[in-house]
This record gives C-alpha cells, structure tokens and sequence, in this order.
C-alpha cells in the first residue's frame, strides 16, 4: 500500500541520514530498525533495546538523535501507515495484559461477532445489493478472488453460487495470481468479477480487480471501507465494517454478506428449485444422512419441541453439508 511504503522510506532516509553521526550502539540499533520496520513499530521500547543489547535509556537517546522528542514520537512515526496491520497485534498485547479466563474471551468473542453481524445488517446498502445480485444472474461467468483469509470466503461464496449461475468460477487458491490472471484473460465483457479484500489487503487482489476492469469486466469488491484501495477499482462496492478484538478482521459478518447475497441470488435466480433439486440429488452418494435420535437420547425440551421426523422422509430428502 502507498502511504505504508511512504512511511517505510520516511524513517528509513532519516536513520540512514544519521549514521555516521550516531554513536557504535545508535548504529546497531539504527541497523536493526532497518532491517526490521514492521517488527520494530511493534516493540515496547525495552523490547527494543533487549534485541540489540542496549539499555531503555540508550533507545531513548537513539529516538532524540533522530530528531525525535523520545521513544514514544519515535514509535508514533514508525507505526504510522501500519496502522490497520498492527491493530490486531497492539489489541492482542492490551489483551495479554488484562486477566482474563477462558470463558470471559470466548463470551467476549461471540458478543462482537453478534455485534458485527448487526452491524452488518443495519449498514449494508439495500440498492447495492439488488444492484449486485442484478449482475451476478446477468453474468456469462462470475469470477471470485481473494487471497489470504478472503481466499477461503471466496471458496464459500463459489459453493454458495454454483447452483444458481451458470458458471462461477474461484480464483482464490488453485495455481495463484498468475493462473488467476490467465482466467481473467479469457474473461470477456459483461462477466464479473467478485473480489473480497480486507485488513490486512493483498496487493494481488486489487492488481487482478484493475486489470480485470481494465479488461471489460464489471468489479464487485466486498471491502471494508469506501476508501479501501480496492473499492478504488470497483464497480459496485458493499462495505462492512466488521472489528475483532484479536485479530484483523470479523470474518463472520463478511461471511454473514457472502450468505445473505447467495441467499437472494437463489430467490431470484429462474428455476432455482429445480437446480438445487439437481445438484442435491448428484451429489447425494457422497452424503451421509444422519441417524434420527432415539428418545432415550434427547432431552424432554428437545422432545416436546422437535417435530417428528420418519426415517423414511430423511432418506428421500438429504440436507447437503
């Protein structure tokens, strides 16, 4: 990203303009910086000085050779632009430092995914959506990328579509970028392409959304924000917010959208009954259909509320897993 690599070159021409002025132990540390930007924007000043051998005091006097009032300015400098990729890291270090059980984490956990997944269905722009699920049914081939997590999210959304349109197609993991851009070279003119990039964005993805809209496609990004690097080059853009306390991102409420869009594709889409009938039915010798729980097993609510279920009916219609 542009302002992450601005950032890099700012404190590096400053530590590199210092050098020969720095002290032995300032140029040791003003190596390691170097050779360590992001690692160093992560470190408390005593981890700092541990690494190199130095005192916290000597990291103080490091960071004011620098031009810098102290430590803190220093690290201020440094983490600027790395700012949505150290989050999780400086979350996870508050969270380390706050006792905590198990239990009062896993709570914690669930309540912001459930929070997310409202957030999600309070800010998820209704147009946009149908404008989407418009362009998927319309679509010759839709084309799903994304890499890292999104790689896994766009598996999903594939397995959600194949159904209801005619060819979709993930992009995501088989063969990398370059057999992603080999597909997308065959792509012509009113095919889409559903490109999904979050904290921490992947440079692959949003090269591939430019040269695919470049190329004819219409883009559809599933970012965060209006100002990811990836709506920049999208046709259609459905942001959610999605915070986690631990990590980049709430992959939850992403895959709550990924849902809710294959949900209304299906509604949609022209014999839809007749195609997840079919594909159900193809793929029924690879199914498992599970027993029907004997009574001694259940509890008395569960009893009284489940309705009765004969094993006759549970073989004549499968679920898919």
């Amino acid at each position: 990203m542009q302002t992450t690599a601005h950032a890099d070159d700012l404190i590096a021409a400053r530590i590199t303009a210092a050098m020969p002025t720095l002290t032995p132990i300032h140029r040791r540390m003003g190596a390691f910086v170097l050779a360590n930007l992001f690692r160093s924007a992560t470190m408390r000043i005593d981890e700092l000085a541990g690494a190199v051998g130095a005192s916290v005091a000597t990291a103080n006097r490091f960071a004011r050779a620098l031009g810098f009032s102290g430590y803190p300015a220093f690290r201020e400098a440094l983490v600027r632009g790395f700012e949505a990729t150290i989050a999780p890291v400086e979350r996870l270090r508050t969270a380390l430092e706050q006792p905590a059980s198990a239990a009062d984490v896993f709570d914690a956990s669930l309540a912001q995914a459930a929070a997310n997944l409202h957030l999600a269905q309070t800010s998820v722009d209704a147009a946009t959506a149908e404008t989407i699920v418009d362009a998927i049914l319309a679509a010759p081939r839709v084309f799903v990328l994304g890499y890292g997590a999104s790689a896994f999210l766009a598996g999903l959304m594939e397995h959600g579509l194949t159904p209801y349109c005619a060819n979709v197609q993930s992009l995501a993991l088989m063969g990398g970028p370059s057999h992603a851009a080999r597909r997308l070279f065959t792509a012509t003119p009113g095919d889409v392409l559903v490109a999904i990039a979050f904290p921490r964005y992947v440079d692959d993805t949003i090269t591939l959304a430019r040269r695919a809209r470049a190329h004819g496609l219409r883009v559809i990004a599933l970012t965060d924000h209006a100002a990811s690097p990836l709506a920049q080059v999208a046709d259609l853009v459905l942001a959610i917010r999605a915070e986690r306390r631990l990590a980049a991102n709430c992959d939850t409420a992403v895959l709550a959208v990924i849902e809710a869009l294959c949900d209304a594709v299906a509604h949609r889409a022209k014999r839809s009954v007749e195609a997840a009938s079919g594909l159900t039915e193809f793929v029924l010798p690879w199914l498992v259909v599970p027993p029907a729980p004997s009574a001694s097993n259940e509890t008395p609510g569960l009893r009284a509320s489940r309705p009765a279920t004969s094993k006759r009916h549970l073989q004549t219609e499968p679920r898919e897993s």
